[in-house]
């Protein structure tokens, strides 16, 4: 009865193998395996959306400001006119503050914006998720 007693206290004590142990890895591994793509995906669209929709509030800011002043913000003005008043000529003559701040893309970087653009009154863009200018992931203004 003693050599059971042990026996049942010995197993208790008796952790996991190695093979226990690397066969709950592979497991936990191919479960994030099909988890985190979907997740980075969504945060990838989620960035795309925010970006889209930062760049329509800034377009209606621009609209605005050419309402009131007669012409959009030049380049070198920047898209800093829609927060605070321009001191480069042409000094807008009924500026108001069009924004609390100038908005940032998905990715925490600054809008491309010239004033005047090549086949619209301005151009505005985002660089998009890679981050490089004039890629086919850019996000543009005028196409959404």
């Amino acid at each position: 009865m003693e050599k059971r007693l042990e026996e049942k206290y010995q197993n208790k004590n008796r952790g996991f193998t190695l093979i226990e142990v690397l066969v709950v890895l592979i497991i936990l591994g191919l479960i994030a395996a099909l988890v985190v793509p979907r997740i980075t995906g969504r945060v990838d669209e989620a960035k795309i959306e925010t970006t889209k929709i930062q760049l329509k509030a800034i377009k209606d800011a621009l609209e605005q400001y050419k309402l009131d002043n007669g012409r959009y913000p030049t380049t070198e003005q920047g898209l800093k006119a829609l927060v605070e008043k321009p001191t480069t000529p042409p000094i807008p003559p009924r500026w108001k503050k069009y924004m609390d701040k100038v908005p940032r893309d998905g990715w925490d970087r600054e809008f491309i914006y010239l004033s005047p653009g090549v086949k619209h009154p301005y151009e505005l863009r985002s660089k998009g998720p890679d981050g490089e200018e004039g890629t086919e992931d850019d996000i543009d203004v005028w196409e959404l």
